[in-house]
């Protein structure tokens, strides 16, 4: 049974073609920000009934270097982090076990990725490998809807070194080597 996965993206930008002969896929484009990609993720889990949601696409970093490639399952609001003495909520560990259908590629170079409503550009005490603007909330949405979810970042920049222009410079650098990351894995669906 071919399985069906959403691939989404921020930005048109980060687009990345995924070559899975075994799998129905289709892409959402979801904006910037938590807010409207958890409402367009909400939509197209209603609409389409996916056995996967995969978000792909850059991030930053405080530890790691440009051209790495982290597979994040724990993701960190670093929003809501800021009310953690007051018992919010803002951390979401997602289980591997939902997985079990995928290929090798998304049980490698494990990371924490910690998203908020900003692009960094000074160094801040952040939690985590990679830094974005969507995953946290796309993971929320994922789990409220208990369907399997995973987000696969390339890191483009380091935070507080002109992570705005270095971001833009390597877009194509990003899409390329998440196209090679996907589409030379092979398949165990």
């Amino acid at each position: 049974m071919m399985k069906k996965i959403i691939v989404t993206c921020a930005t048109r930008e980060e687009f990345v073609q995924i070559d899975w002969p075994s799998a129905e896929i289709g892409h959402l484009l979801t904006g910037l920000g938590k807010t409207k990609s958890a409402y367009y993720l909400a939509e197209a889990i209603r609409a389409q009934h996916p056995d996967l949601v995969m978000n792909v696409g850059t991030a930053g970093t405080l530890h790691h270097k440009v051209g790495d490639i982290f597979v994040c399952r724990h993701f960190v609001d670093r929003d809501m982090q800021k009310l953690k003495d007051y018992g919010v909520s803002y951390e979401i560990e997602l289980p591997e076990e939902a997985l079990d259908f995928v290929p090798s590629c998304l049980y490698t170079n494990k990371g924490i990725c910690n998203t908020g409503d900003t692009f960094l550009t000074e160094h801040e005490d952040v939690t985590g490998d990679v830094i974005d603007m969507e995953a946290y909330a796309q993971a929320f949405v994922c789990q409220s809807m208990k369907v399997p979810f995973v987000a696969v970042k390339y890191v483009t920049d380091i935070v507080g070194q002109n992570s705005v222009e270095i971001w833009q410079d390597k877009l194509k650098d990003a899409v390329s080597a998440l196209r090679t990351f996907f589409n030379n894995s092979p398949e165990t669906f």
